[in-house]
């Protein structure tokens, strides 16, 4: 089965993608892919994980380590009583 392919008329954009894919040592269609993923993020007001969790931690303003948390409410099971 042949691959999948996209055909965009225009040469600005075709030496722009040969150009950085050069540059950062990627395939056209590894920059292709990632450039219409970040311009999806800006369009619909999406923010990446990292970014979201990092904003979502300076507004709370509180470090909570799960770990602790989870260890306090564990209650270790005996076993089978044998």
């Amino acid at each position: 089965m042949a691959e999948p392919q996209l055909s965009v008329r225009s040469a600005r954009a075709r030496d722009l993608a040969h150009r950085l894919a050069r540059r950062e040592n990627r395939s056209i269609a590894d920059i292709v892919e990632r450039a219409l993923e970040a311009y999806e993020t800006q369009q619909t007001g999406r923010e990446a994980a990292a970014d979201f969790y990092r904003r979502i931690s300076a507004q709370s303003a509180l470090d909570i380590d799960l770990d602790a948390s989870i260890r306090a409410d564990s209650m270790g099971h005996e076993g089978p009583e044998l």
